[in-house]
């Protein structure tokens, strides 16, 4: 009979997060200050992040160990399960083994908990008494509320307005953790201020949030600010994904050939892939495929380009370099609210330009297809991020259909879709919009960049 799912005991939890710095062929270039462009200091970041979590953005140990504290939080709800998509690989007639991991299980049903936690444990070790964060769709500002609780912090969250009219629940989930949830842009900062006074009606975005959120936390004694993707240090704290995974498809008997994921700011699909990337990296896998699937509204990858950037519309926080569509870009209004950030992970980004991984963007409609197949099938309603990995994972299985190739295919799953169903619903009713990104837009934005010389 077929296994369907592959369970760790928490005894078999990793005890140390995987740094990748150190074994990449080409390191991501250093961080630049905001205003003077000049390589930034760990005492430029001082007043932004704790202590503890500066440290590790720059860490050249391969190991580095997870607080017992932290470990104990993580066991409400991991290892999370792998699971095997008999019965999707069924539906596809495909003769490609598809394996996901599940994130949906945490408590915010979401991957985003895994740094939360440990941000806000470093955070109390410290002294802070609130966090400020953005969140676009809610996972990342649902994870951070639901997590502060557990270390006694307040929060303060700052809701692309977009995804605040539009999801509603998320909102509620974050309140009833404690959160204090604004629309961003908003009149409480100076930068939401000056963005409403320019546009009043903009829909948002996730750099314009990141800008309030971060002038909250540096005028506020106490308080710090969390980030919930993009930078090493979120990178790092997710590897407990992939450390995981590598164990369970030992379980199986089973190496991917291919691993797929969404991606906005990186954290979930770079937690999964990182710890078998190295592999490739070092040439015992070299065959192995990396895809990185992202929103055909804010193509930063497939159409961005790999230049330094501000990662906030207001230029507050560090100019790092990575793929861009311009830190002012304002994507089209999908519901994929997660992947509408305007850069991504430098550490994504250097392995793309130093070809380990590759990169593909898609449209609302044809990711709900896939969202679709995949629920008819495995069950699991997926966020509208994590349709964009299953519409990934459909075409490379579809191949293997054509080519009669076996490959082993492993995606994360990064969220439930529980608090998206208006998403599906407005699907149902051929409501969702496809948006047609011109290249003048993008390249109107990349106009904006910071003069650095290469």
């Amino acid at each position: 009979m077929t296994q369907y799912k592959y369970f760790l005991p928490e005894k078999d939890m990793p005890t140390h997060w995987y740094n990748i710095l150190p074994d990449m062929k080409t390191p991501p270039p250093p961080y630049r200050h905001p205003i003077t462009l000049e390589l930034m200091t760990p005492a430029d970041l001082a007043t932004v992040f704790p202590q503890a979590l500066i440290e590790q953005e720059s860490s050249q140990e391969r190991w580095i160990e997870i607080p017992d504290e932290v470990r104990d939080a993580l066991k409400m709800w991991r290892p999370s399960p792998l699971y095997r998509a008999a019965r999707w690989e069924k539906a596809l007639d495909t003769p490609a083994k598809i394996y996901y991991k599940w994130e949906g299980v945490s408590p915010p049903g979401s991957h985003k908990p895994n740094t939360a936690i440990a941000q806000c444990y470093y955070a109390k070790q410290e002294g802070v008494k609130g966090l400020a964060t953005e969140t676009g769709a809610g996972q990342w500002g649902s994870a951070l509320s639901f997590a502060t609780q557990l270390f006694g912090l307040e929060i303060k969250v700052f809701m692309v307005r977009i995804s605040y009219d539009q999801k509603p629940y998320r909102r509620i989930a974050m309140e009833t953790w404690g959160g204090n949830v604004v629309p961003s842009p908003s009149p409480e900062t100076n930068a939401g201020r000056a963005i409403l006074e320019a546009n009043p009606h903009t829909s948002g975005s996730l750099g314009m949030a990141i800008s309030e959120a971060i002038e909250y936390a540096v005028t506020r004694e106490g308080w710090k600010y969390a980030l919930g993707s993009v930078v090493n240090f979120v990178m790092l704290h997710q590897t407990v994904i992939g450390l995981e995974a590598r164990k369970q498809m030992e379980m199986a008997d089973a190496y991917p050939d291919i691993l797929i994921g969404c991606v906005g700011g990186g954290s979930n699909f770079a937690g999964l892939f990182l710890p078998f990337v190295k592999d490739k990296i070092s040439g015992a896998k070299s065959d192995m495929r990396v895809i990185n699937v992202e929103s055909t509204a804010c193509p930063s990858l497939t159409r961005g380009k790999y230049a330094y950037d501000w990662g906030d519309t207001a230029k507050t926080g560090p100019v790092a370099k990575m793929h861009t569509v311009g830190h002012d870009f304002v994507p089209a209004p999908v519901h994929a609210g997660g992947l509408r950030y305007h850069g991504m992970s430098p550490i994504i980004c250097r392995l793309m330009e130093d070809g380990y991984v590759e990169a593909r963007a898609y449209h609302q409609n044809e990711i709900f297809e896939a969202a679709h197949s995949f629920a008819r099938s495995e069950g699991f309603i997926v966020a509208p991020e994590t349709a964009h990995a299953l519409q990934a994972v459909r075409e490379e299985a579809l191949a293997c259909k054509e080519s009669g190739e076996e490959k082993t295919i492993l995606f994360n799953c990064s969220g439930h879709g529980h608090f998206d169903l208006a998403s599906y619903d407005a699907y149902h009713r051929q409501e969702l919009q496809d948006y047609d990104l011109e290249d003048e837009k993008i390249q109107q934005s990349l106009k904006r960049l910071p003069n650095i010389p290469v």
